[in-house]
């Protein structure tokens, strides 16, 4: 067990009073919910602490006043027009009941300075919960069909939102799943997306595929819906064009150059001798060694085989139903292919390190056209990518 110096049962103390003052000034706030929460958490690590007792008290304080405070707003709510009444006093209630569920587990309490237990008034809420949650239904399925008769997008889509809320108080609550369904389906914009190549060079079907494959792109559009192919019954609100106007795949090169390459490099040692060939001896008498250097030559013939891509297009988004151009993006990437090798001739140890790495290298075959505008077109995939999350229809 740590043993609590003098130093450390300051620091708790001094956390301790802070958060009875900062519940104290919840309270007098009137953010009574939040001042329970920091009692229950303070009691629940310790309900026997030496400021177990001013915990409790604010407990008690709070609670009464929180439970108040809905019983009059669930009074104000009964007896107003205002339309958002049903929701109120359903979520009111609903917080009654876990406001004693809360500090339920605590019980009972102690407060030794008073010696008494902590007291809290608890009802039982279940059937107000009930009757609450049946006119709460029925108001949010008004509100739903309401919005889907307005037959706009923006409107379906907080048809959708109701839809969601009634599903999650009753799941199995009249037709709720299929008008949520139906407000989703309405309220989706359809985007028709075509692949158009003006360049005069074929594009790789699979690249074709790769670009269409939306489920690649990590969209994230809840009311977004990408087709690569027209499909039945659907009204498309929305288009977007990926046209090519350039594909150049350059022939394939080939670069010779080669580099005369001399260096001194140590072949051994000798000793150190006086004009009289005498062997010469440091100051603690050992013999004196001198490096022994040639040079060394090499001739290098370098290789560099390259061939490049370079397309350009375009992203045009329109609006189908008007027929107007809303945004159009422009794309380009290049795509280089290139392969370093080299050959020598004489002593190895001339050569530089660059050298050493592309002897090692050997011829490869160039990639073919195809392969270049397909390499090419990851980038452009990505740059698609990038275009269509940062820019929707709404």
């Amino acid at each position: 067990m740590k043993k609590i110096t003098p130093l450390l049962l300051v620091a708790l103390l001094f956390v301790s009073c802070n958060s009875v003052k900062r519940n104290q000034r919840f309270i007098a706030q009137g953010n009574y919910d939040t001042a329970i929460e920091l009692a229950v958490k303070k009691l629940q690590k310790n309900s026997h602490s030496s400021k177990a007792d001013e915990h409790i008290v604010l407990l008690e304080e709070a609670y009464k006043k929180a439970v108040d405070k809905d019983k009059r707003n669930i009074k104000y709510f009964q007896k107003s027009d205002n339309p958002d009444a049903p929701r109120e006093i359903y979520y009111t209630y609903v917080q009654l009941r876990n406001r004693q569920d809360l500090i339920r587990p605590l019980l009972p309490l102690s407060i030794s300075s008073l010696n008494r237990n902590a007291k809290f008034k608890f009802e039982d809420y279940s059937d107000e919960i009930a009757q609450a949650r049946k006119v709460y239904e029925v108001h949010l399925y008004d509100i739903g069909k309401n919005y889907m008769s307005y037959n706009t997008k923006d409107d379906y889509r907080k048809a959708y939102t109701v839809f969601c809320e009634l599903t999650d108080i009753n799941p199995n609550y009249r037709d709720t799943k299929q008008l949520r369904d139906e407000a989703h389906y309405r309220g989706t914009d359809f985007v028709l997306v075509a692949i158009n190549n003006y360049s005069g060079i074929l594009i790789p079907y699979r690249l074709e595929e790769d670009l269409l494959n939306f489920n690649t792109y990590g969209l994230d559009d809840f009311w977004t819906e990408y087709h690569s192919e027209p499909q039945n019954n659907i009204d498309y609100t929305y288009g977007i064009d990926l046209n090519f106007r350039v594909i150049e795949v350059s022939p394939e090169k080939i670069f010779e150059k080669s580099f005369h390459r001399e260096k001194e490099v140590k072949t051994g040692w000798k000793y150190k001798k006086d004009r009289n060939g005498n062997i010469v001896k440091d100051e603690n008498g050992m013999p004196i060694k001198i490096d022994i250097f040639e040079t060394v030559e090499a001739e290098i013939l370098i290789t560099t085989q390259s061939k490049a891509t370079h397309v350009v297009g375009e992203v045009i988004y329109r609006n189908l139903l008007t027929g107007r151009e809303l945004n159009n993006f422009p794309l380009e990437t290049e795509f280089i292919f290139e392969n370093v090798f080299a050959t020598y001739t004489g002593n190895k140890k001339a050569l530089t390190k660059d050298d050493l790495k592309i002897i090692k290298n050997e011829f490869v075959p160039f990639p073919s056209s195809e392969q270049m505008v397909y390499d090419a077109g990851e980038a452009i995939k990505e740059q698609l990518k990038r275009i269509l999350n940062d820019n929707n229809f709404r």
